[in-house]
């Protein structure tokens, strides 16, 4: 035991671990009919970590922060793991579903609205431990670009379009724009 060759690795570090060692696998994320695999559950837009989903199925919980911008770049609100941390014009509301069982309709969401234009601005919802959609999103990024997600398609201003696209983030953000 206290021969110090004992301890010495013989393999390289930079192989490749086996599937099934991680203790959980990162998160996917469904942006409208696109897959992002195996995220850390950030979601950079043009740069800017913009939104941070965190999953706790075993506590029935879906938490996200996010950044809510205006058309000129200018911060308007900030959600914190579901709570409304800055909102100055009240402008938003939001309304948090807890994890009731193991039916899809009775997973955790959160959706927040705008009450000016009574549309939803970010609606998300658990799908499975691993697994959560963002299923509709009107907002702008930290740059004023619009960007829409809707059950067909993520759109990042008029330019740039992504559709049914299967991104493995491999262990890193979901990147748009």
């Amino acid at each position: 035991m206290d021969d110090p060759a004992a301890f010495r690795r013989t393999e390289s570090f930079s192989r490749t671990a086996p599937a099934g060692v991680l203790s959980r696998p990162g998160l996917e994320l469904r942006i409208g009919s696109n897959i992002f695999r195996r995220t850390n559950g950030v979601v950079t837009i043009h740069g800017k970590e913009q939104l941070v989903i965190e999953a706790k199925s075993e506590q029935g919980l879906l938490l996200a922060t996010l950044d809510l911008y205006d058309e000129r770049g200018v911060r308007i609100a900030h959600l914190r793991r579901n709570v409304l941390t800055l909102n100055d014009r009240g402008q938003f509301t939001v309304d948090v579903r807890l994890g009731q069982g193991l039916s899809p309709s009775d997973m955790p969401s959160v959706r927040l609205r705008d009450l000016q234009s009574g549309h939803f601005v970010f609606e998300a919802r658990m799908a499975s431990d691993s697994r959560v959609d963002l299923i509709c999103g009107r907002l702008h990024s930290h740059k004023g670009i619009p960007v829409e997600i809707t059950s067909h398609y993520c759109r990042i201003g008029s330019q740039a379009a992504l559709f049914q696209e299967i991104i493995e983030a491999q262990g890193g953000p979901a990147v748009l724009g």
